[in-house]
């Protein structure tokens, strides 16, 4: 119960510093998160860094601008609103992992999951553990999410292309509220990296950092 309390809290403190001027002097960490399995959890390292400044620069938001890499297993895990989750490959969730990661978004905790390209399969079977039964939802275009600061009438932008697939958002609720973004076919987190990294055009790569800004204005206000 205490970690239901102490998420709520933050989350409503970070709520307050995104309107409240008198709220600047305090920040808030997201996460990334690092599992097992094989797969490369360190992809994009730059992404997170770029989409923060974005945020606080286009927000207002006042999130620590290095995230904090965390693992299902720390119970730390409850200091973070916000966890991100990217990469290629493998993906692994222990039966404590699993009930941990359940145990956060129950509390209030957010997870974004961005398939860098082959993590599907994997994705879908480790969260079957954690929320067994379940089933994903294709998020409607008229989603909220969609409607933030910035609007995205047509739903995820596309970033890279590989299978000649449009790009989805998938969700996975908790009592009506969503507690899993699932970005598919997007590289939604190529789009923040570093201009450098892969060669994208400005426009390509701002449109990839409103939907971020989206997905974290969206997060903290609902």
């Amino acid at each position: 119960m205490n970690r239901l309390i102490h998420l709520s809290v933050f989350i409503a403190l970070f709520f307050t510093g995104i309107y409240a001027s008198t709220a600047q002097e305090s920040t808030v960490k997201i996460g990334l998160l690092k599992y097992n399995g094989g797969g490369d959890w360190y992809a994009n390292p730059t992404s997170l860094p770029n989409l923060i400044k974005y945020c606080n620069q286009n927000l207002h938001t006042t999130i620590s601008q290095e995230p904090v890499t965390i693992e299902l297993s720390d119970n730390t895990l409850f200091q973070y609103p916000f966890i991100h989750m990217t990469g290629h490959g493998n993906v692994h969730f222990s039966e404590l992992e699993a009930q941990n990661l359940r145990q956060y978004l129950e509390a209030g905790g957010f997870l974004h999951i961005d398939d860098n390209y082959g993590m599907d399969n994997y994705i879908r079977r480790e969260i079957a553990k954690v929320f067994p039964g379940a089933d994903w939802i294709e998020l409607p275009f008229s989603h909220a999410i969609y409607h933030q600061k910035y609007d995205f009438p047509n739903g995820l932008p596309k970033i890279h292309e590989h299978d000649n697939k449009p790009p989805q958002g998938f969700g996975m609720f908790h009592n009506g509220r969503l507690v899993i973004y699932y970005t598919y076919e997007c590289d939604l987190g190529d789009g923040w990296e570093d201009e450098s990294v892969h060669s994208d055009p400005k426009d390509i790569r701002t449109k990839a950092l409103k939907m971020g800004a989206n997905i974290i204005q969206y997060v903290f206000t609902n």
